[in-house]
């Protein structure tokens, strides 16, 4: 059982013509299950502020408007994958296995991802020696 796992989150876009990485938060869990919370709720915090409710008194009104059904609903996925019990008991076993877990969605301009791994596996992967080839 690993006991210790980095969780990342980060926003992927594109600037200038170069895809960039914004880092939106990073934790070391020192639980499985504090890593899955943590998870869920960066991916809730995520979706809450991509889809606000357009009641909220600190939007003046017309702020807010729908988009197109064509537009992919990240909001919506990352709301889903959070209560789905199964999904989550699949990355629990991932993750408690020593794999690297990548949830990711997104739209037509931002890509979201949220990574867990553990800190045994990352060490691990540290001891195996590199492969070295030769260039020339």
């Amino acid at each position: 059982m690993h006991d210790e796992f980095l969780c990342h989150v980060t926003a992927y876009g594109t600037c200038g013509g170069q895809r960039i990485g914004v880092p939106l938060g990073t934790y070391r869990a020192p639980t499985l299950a504090l890593a899955l919370w943590w998870l869920r709720d960066r991916a809730n915090w995520i979706a809450d502020r991509l889809d606000p409710h357009p009641e909220a008194a600190h939007f003046p009104p017309g702020a807010l408007v729908p988009v197109a059904d064509t537009v992919p609903d990240v909001p919506a996925v990352l709301r889903a994958w959070c209560g789905d019990v199964d999904r989550q008991e699949l990355v629990a076993d991932e993750l408690a296995a020593g794999r690297l877990v990548r949830i990711a969605t997104g739209d037509d301009t931002t890509e979201y991802e949220l990574l867990a791994e553990s800190v045994d596996a990352v060490r691990m992967q540290r001891t195996i020696p590199a492969l070295v080839v030769p260039v020339a």
